[in-house]
């Protein structure tokens, strides 16, 4: 291996050393009696760009700790954006900008567009009801914890920003640790580009380092792969976190570029604070197939395909996927959907995907002109697939480009299946928010009587400022979902509309 794990002992003396000096600014902090770190003080920690890394110039970035710390200048990383043509199928890779940083407290953030012209900015999610300060191409905000939001100037699409932060890090392994791959500040490579992680180890990515690899995790046991640093694909068809029959992972704070989370036959896997972005052909974000027992907390993606794509067989992975819990995640699909459920399956011996748990999630964007493979969240039951027991609560979806707020299908798409899927059941939607224009009309397709959806309820369903419910006033003869331009076909059973107060006494009844 050139520069990781040959020559280690140096490495890592010199990753500690490079640590230590290669941060920009930290503000001190005191001990208290027991030995821990005392954060009341605010503070924070910059990172700055390796030699031989990629940076974008359409932003310059300043932060300081608020109100009046020393302003720290930001570098800015060059994570690609891509469009799809919808006329030749073909795909542009625009140039976008990401920063990173630490701190606890309070942080000012200065944002200058440097191209100019700059008539109104925007700070995405727009939940988190951030409103900058603007003067003229410069704006300012201030974040009272660490939050992932995408700068926007000019509603500009792709020349935007996104700003990534964490809390200071409070206990880092050490690079003297026997268990620790440790990869300090700068550039890193490793011999064939894949770093491979046997089981009881942890990969560090210091602040400040890029490393250029896939790091697969196979057949192994209680592995970490954590940091304040970025994983770089090294090529369009190698790259990102491959975590296959393995068990007990943790995937923590790491930024992904160009690839993301691949899970195969997985179980017992948290993903806390990932964050992907990817720009090429087939760009997933976190893609799973028949996995059990995975969260995902916390994650940021920017996706050249569907941010999560939920899937059973495929290749050589056999059986179902269950228990799986997306939460507290923020979503923008460039391509397809921000959440992808069922398409693949086995039709010979037929698996079941259950008991998947949607929460507090803000999807800021989905472009797909395929009407096949439209909806910020989609349930697309294909291939034998059984797809029960969903529940998805708090999901705030901004207007975005083209494509469905949902798509619920039972399909036999001929380019992926071999077999139609069974079946959608126990779907319940609880206070899931569009606000915007662009939306097509959500479609709900059961594939024939024995092949059909059953038992969908959304609780608290606001299209516009407007609660949608059966017993809205309407027309007699129209159905609910005539309101908000929605169709489901009559292979859709026991589909329901309700008010929170409907749904609180049906429950108490």
């Amino acid at each position: 291996m050139s520069s990781s794990l040959s020559r280690r002992n140096a490495l890592q003396a010199a990753g500690a050393a490079a640590l230590a000096a290669g941060l920009t600014n930290l503000t001190a902090t005191s001990a208290r009696a027991d030995g821990t770190e005392d954060t009341s003080a605010p503070q924070l920690v910059t990172y700055p760009i390796p030699s031989g890394v990629a940076t974008q110039a359409s932003f310059k970035v300043r932060v300081r700790t608020a109100p009046d710390g020393e302003w720290q200048t930001l570098s800015c990383y060059a994570p690609g954006a891509k469009e799809i043509n919808p006329v030749t199928g073909s795909g542009k890779v625009w140039g976008s900008s990401m920063v990173y940083f630490d701190f606890c407290g309070s942080v000012e953030i200065e944002v200058t567009y440097l191209k100019g012209g700059t008539t109104k900015a925007r700070v995405r999610p727009d939940a988190l009801g951030i409103t900058p300060e603007l003067l003229g191409d410069t704006l300012r905000f201030t974040l009272d914890e660490p939050k992932d939001v995408v700068v926007q100037i000019n509603d500009e699409i792709f020349d935007c920003l996104h700003v990534v932060t964490n809390r200071v890090e409070k206990r880092a392994p050490s690079a003297d640790d026997p268990d620790v791959l440790y990869f300090g500040p700068g550039l890193h490579t490793v011999t064939g580009n894949v770093l491979t992680v046997p089981s009881g180890k942890t990969v560090y990515l210091a602040g400040g380092a890029v490393l250029k690899a896939e790091i697969d995790v196979m057949d192994t046991e209680k592995v970490t792969v954590k940091g304040r640093g970025l994983l770089l694909a090294p090529t369009s068809t190698v790259g990102g976190v491959h975590i296959q029959r393995s068990k007990h992972i943790r995937v923590e704070d790491i930024i992904m570029f160009g690839a993301g989370v691949n899970l195969g036959e997985a179980e017992h896997v948290q993903v806390k604070k990932g964050r992907v972005f990817t720009w090429g052909a087939w760009g997933d974000g976190y893609s799973m197939y028949c996995s059990k027992d995975i969260t995902f907390d916390g994650c940021f993606a920017r996706t050249s395909d569907d941010c999560f794509s939920i899937y059973d067989h495929r290749d050589d992975f056999y059986g179902d996927t269950r228990n799986l819990t997306i939460k507290n995640c923020t979503l923008w699909a460039d391509v397809a959907h921000a959440i992808q459920v069922g398409t693949h399956g086995n039709t010979d011996d037929p698996e079941v995907i259950e008991n998947l748990f949607i929460k507090n999630v803000d999807i800021l964007d989905h472009r797909e002109p395929q009407m096949n493979y439209q909806g910020c969240i989609s349930l697309n039951a294909g291939d034998s697939n059984l797809i029960r027991n969903v529940r998805v609560e708090d999901v705030r979806i901004e207007d975005f480009r083209w494509g469905q707020v949902v798509n619920m299908r039972v399909m036999f798409n001929t380019k992926y299946n071999t077999s139609v899927g069974r079946g959608i059941e126990d779907v319940y939607i609880k206070n899931l928010t569009y606000t915007g224009t662009h939306a097509n009309p959500s479609l709900f397709l059961g594939y024939d009587a024995d092949h059909a959806i059953k038992n969908v309820t959304f609780e608290n369903l606001v299209v516009n400022g407007v609660v949608v419910a059966d017993t809205m006033r309407k027309p007699s003869w129209y159905y609910t979902t005539d309101e908000i331009q929605w169709y489901a076909n009559e292979h859709v059973i026991n589909m329901k509309f309700l008010t929170t107060a409907e749904a609180q006494a049906a429950a108490a009844s």
